[in-house]
């Protein structure tokens, strides 16, 4: 009888270690729970939060720096402090600190005081963005970059408080080339319509090989900072380069805000390592997508894209359709990933990271 039980427990192990992994579909993206932990709403009306609460998402909210000045800070912050006590389970946010008042003797104390009291009123997070690097000079004409001195209290306070911080560094490797040569479409129209941020045509600024080590030097003098690299780290054309940096910060995650053309740019290439790298890392990728609202388009319009946008993606990750995007030329294959992967991906990591709705479910 023992020896019959015993073989019966190993045939149940070698069968559920044989079990192929579960996969979701595209009937399952409005019933699965999901967060967006990055986007952007100026305006008090709630059409970008009635439809993620449609599509089952949750959202990270992100105040970001433009060099505008303190006021200008305030002033989208309180948006989002308002957004977020109206849609308390819906909506988290994240803060951001201005630089331009940096030659101020008083700067790291002023900044240190708008941060704490962003905490108190429910930031759960900060941004830097890429005018730190690409745009603000000091008093001397000196250009600003993350690793600065100056910020290392800044990011020291942080890490004491376990408090994420969302960088934005530095820019897609496509923007040191010439328009015509750039991967993606999404690049291209960007940089067309930003000439101010095409480093191409402004050879007096850093390469963008200046900008990752800057900020990888900022993550070296910052090993327990936690740390989210936006737009997949600025490394959005390796997945191999992006794995290095994962591999040398066990504190650093990244998110794919705004840099899925590049993810489906490399999947055309090589579709199975793009696989094997969200397999490997799933645990360190969150779902991102940049969108935003800012009033001034129809809200019926900005919800259908919304939408388009959310789905277009659970497709992408979810299945293994052959599919095309204007993001980019030419086809590519859906990863398919497994559903405990896409947990991670859509909903786990944001709780893990960011401390995001720590409940599976609203």
């Amino acid at each position: 009888m023992m020896k019959k039980i015993i073989l019966l427990l190993l045939s149940l192990t070698i069968a559920n270690c044989t079990k192929k992994p579960e996969y979701y579909s595209m009937g399952d993206f409005g019933k699965v729970d999901k967060i967006d932990v990055h986007i952007h709403i100026n305006t008090k009306r709630d059409a970008f939060v009635d439809q993620a609460r449609k599509d089952n998402f949750r959202l990270l909210d992100i105040v970001v720096d433009g060099s505008n000045g303190k006021d200008k800070i305030i002033e989208k912050y309180n948006i989002r402090l308002d957004t977020k006590t109206r849609n308390p389970e819906d909506v988290e946010f994240a803060t951001a600190f201005s630089i331009k008042e940096w030659d101020d003797p008083n700067w790291v104390k002023n900044t240190l005081d708008w941060l704490n009291k962003s905490f108190e009123e429910g930031a759960i997070a900060v941004k830097v963005w890429k005018n730190i690097g690409m745009v603000f000079r000091d008093r001397n004409g000196e250009l600003v970059m993350i690793d600065d001195p100056k910020l290392d209290s800044i990011f020291n306070f942080l890490t004491d408080k376990k408090i994420p911080v969302i960088g934005h560094l530095g820019e897609p490797k496509n923007c040191w080339l010439p328009i015509e040569e750039m991967t993606v479409n999404n690049d291209k129209g960007y940089f067309k319509d930003h000439p101010q941020y095409h480093m191409y045509k402004h050879t007096d600024m850093p390469s963008y090989e200046e900008q990752i080590a800057a900020r990888d030097r900022m993550l070296e003098k910052n090993p327990k900072l936690i740390f989210m690299g936006a737009h997949l780290g600025s490394l959005e054309w390796s997945v191999d380069e992006l794995a290095k940096r994962l591999d040398k910060f066990p504190n650093m995650s990244v998110d794919m805000a705004a840099r899925i053309g590049q993810v489906f740019h490399q999947t055309k290439e090589d579709r199975e390592k793009v696989r094997a790298f969200f397999i490997k890392y799933q645990d360190r990728v969150l779902y991102a997508t940049d969108m935003g609202d800012n009033g001034k388009d129809d809200a019926i319009k900005k919800q259908s894209e919304m939408h388009r946008t959310w789905l277009r993606d659970w497709q992408y990750f979810t299945s293994d359709d052959v599919m095309t995007s204007d993001l980019i030329s030419g086809e590519f294959q859906g990863l398919h990933l497994p559903r405990e992967v896409i947990d991670n991906i859509y909903l786990k990591n944001a709780q893990k990271w960011l401390k995001m709705f720590p409940e599976d479910k609203r």
